[in-house]
């Protein structure tokens, strides 16, 4: 068998490649010491607090939406030769809706791009989810400062749209090709449930994604935030009720098994109050079963869940790895030190505001997270404009995001959709900072 240059010869540079990091790594230096431990802590937290709570509801709504939802509907709503207005406007309120992480918002965006929505309003929900979320503007106001808070909203909000036409406009013709696809053509399909019935069916999925992560309110603060933290599980567990009636009513799940599911998850919860996500895993689990051993459309909804399970996780997982590794956990050091980016960061000046932007683009923020961040920064004297340019490229986007983001739409998107982000967040974060010094 002769050695293949072009293919065998990569295999070889990367082997090459991570055998000289892996001889070479000084192990005993305390800075890489912390570095990796730093890793391997920010992957745990991450598997602890978003895998069960975050993406396991996400990839059931992405698996259902690529299974029990209308593809024509998503075509004309979303579609590349839908009405812009009324595409953009869709895709920037469903995000909003949302209000998720990063990651979180991956498997939904891959759910509706390979329906058959357009490119641009699969991006404008890209950006959207993450970045207009209404807890982290409020947040921002509340801490930051209005100024700030109504800046990010009114910025993130126009992103949203601008962005998404922007990735249609450059890649119009690739475009022209997908949605000339037989597979992209109108299809003539019989529903199986009325429109309302589907509706309800997402609404119980997605009140379960944003009440079980509704995050903990400023301290102090009362009102309507902290009484809905205070009651989120009674409010999850109330939509779970919805979920499993609507699973035995309209969706073909027997009653003997919601029954066998819900009883110990109940008892779970009864018996472990201070530990909500052991009844939340078991759930889980037992949906899982349910639909892999149902009729044909569930059986249809599992495997298409597992796929992008398949697709996203080691992406997701490897991402947080490296960004933990390079940049450590709030308060912590990574291999590049945070002294670094507070000196970058100074000021309002072009290369600031781009320093923030991209810093911001490659950092993982769970959600709400960049508001503490970014008051410890301003209070090691970043200016405004900077604060802004994070906020907007910092939640919207991360490594483990563009990662994922490239296996759906491939290299030269991504960069371009990154790029858009970055770009737009540094003109952005340049002229807040001329209008408030």
């Amino acid at each position: 068998m002769r050695f293949d240059w072009r293919d065998d010869g990569k295999k070889l540079l990367w082997i090459a490649g991570i055998f000289a990091a892996f001889y070479w790594i000084p192990v005993d230096h305390p800075r890489v010491a912390g570095a990796v431990q730093e890793s391997v802590a920010l992957t745990a937290w991450y598997a602890r607090e978003h895998v069960l709570l975050c993406l396991i509801p996400a990839f059931f709504i992405a698996g259902a939406i690529g299974v029990f939802v209308s593809q024509a509907a998503v075509i004309r709503y979303l579609g590349a030769k839908a009405k812009r207005i009324v595409a953009y406007t869709v895709a920037s309120a469903a995000g909003t809706i949302l209000a998720v992480c990063s990651c979180t918002v991956l498997p939904l965006f891959g759910g509706i791009y390979k329906r058959g929505a357009g490119l641009g309003p699969a991006c404008a929900f890209l950006y959207s989810g993450p970045a207009i979320n209404v807890l982290a503007i409020v947040l921002t106001a509340n801490v930051l400062g209005w100024q700030l808070g109504l800046a990010r909203a009114l910025a993130a909000i126009i992103f949203a749209a601008v962005i998404g036409l922007l990735m249609a406009l450059i890649f119009r013709r690739e475009e022209a090709a997908r949605q000339d696809r037989p597979d992209m053509a109108l299809p003539d399909e019989e529903p199986k449930r009325r429109l309302w019935q589907e509706v309800l069916f997402f609404a119980a999925m997605v009140g379960i994604l944003v009440f079980a992560n509704w995050g903990a309110p400023p301290a102090a603060t009362a009102g309507l935030w902290s009484t809905i933290f205070t009651w989120k599980w009674p409010i999850t567990a109330v939509f779970g009720l919805g979920f499993a009636l609507v699973l035995a009513v309209w969706f073909e799940i027997q009653w003997w098994k919601i029954l066998a599911t819900l009883a110990p998850t109940v008892l779970m919860a009864l018996m472990l109050p201070q530990h909500p996500v052991v009844p939340f895993a078991f759930a889980s689990i037992a949906l899982a079963i349910i639909t892999a051993t149902g009729s044909d459309d569930n059986r249809d909804w599992f495997e298409a869940s597992w796929g992008f399970a398949k697709q996203i996780l080691p992406l997701l997982f490897g991402g947080v790895l490296v960004a933990g590794l390079l940049l450590g956990r709030p308060d912590h050091e990574g291999l590049i030190p945070s002294s670094w980016v507070a000196s970058m960061v100074g000021g309002n000046g072009l290369g600031a505001n781009l320093f923030a932007a991209v810093a911001g683009a490659f950092m993982y923020f769970a959600t709400l997270t960049e508001v503490p961040i970014l008051q410890g920064l301003i209070g090691a004297g970043m200016g405004q404009g900077p604060a802004l340019a994070l906020l907007l490229a910092g939640p919207a986007l991360s490594l483990p995001n563009m990662l994922v983001i490239s296996s759906v739409l491939g290299w030269k998107k991504t960069v371009t959709f990154v790029a858009l982000v970055i770009i737009m967040a540094t003109i952005s974060g340049f002229l807040f900072g001329l209008l408030s010094s």
